[in-house]
């Protein structure tokens, strides 16, 4: 009897590992995306607009709409759209290598921005089409 208790615990806490590992992760992503913001993004993207000119342009850009200037206040963007901006830059912001910024540390800072998990490179390749 002993044994089926303790064979039946194992199993349900195998579960219970894993949805605490994924929260583990997700707060480890979570902070290296912070990270990666406050080195490379947050002098010019921050709140405070007058001292961050990202802030700043992105505030007179959405004047009277009701899109935040601040980076972090925002919840319309997508990983895509950050990853764009960061590896091609925008009207004066410039573009950020691999070499500044990793393709995993992008990954962080776009999940950390969309409040999106990271998705892993297994799930996000494109399938090989049959050669013709």
């Amino acid at each position: 009897m002993n044994r089926l208790m303790l064979i039946a615990a194992s199993i349900l806490a195998v579960p219970t590992f894993s949805v605490q590992g994924q929260a583990a992760d997700k707060a480890s992503t979570a902070s290296a995306g912070k990270h990666v913001y406050d080195h490379w993004c947050a002098p010019c993207h921050a709140a405070g607009g007058a001292h961050h000119p990202g802030t700043g342009a992105l505030a007179f850009k959405y004047k009277g709409e009701n899109i935040p200037a601040a980076l972090e206040q925002r919840t319309d963007l997508t990983p895509d759209v950050i990853k764009t901006f960061v590896r091609n830059g925008v009207s004066v912001m410039p573009m950020f290598r691999k070499t500044e910024i990793s393709d995993a540390q992008l990954d962080a800072l776009a999940a950390y921005l969309s409040h999106q998990p990271v998705k892993s490179p297994a799930t996000t390749r494109k399938a090989k089409r049959p050669p013709a």
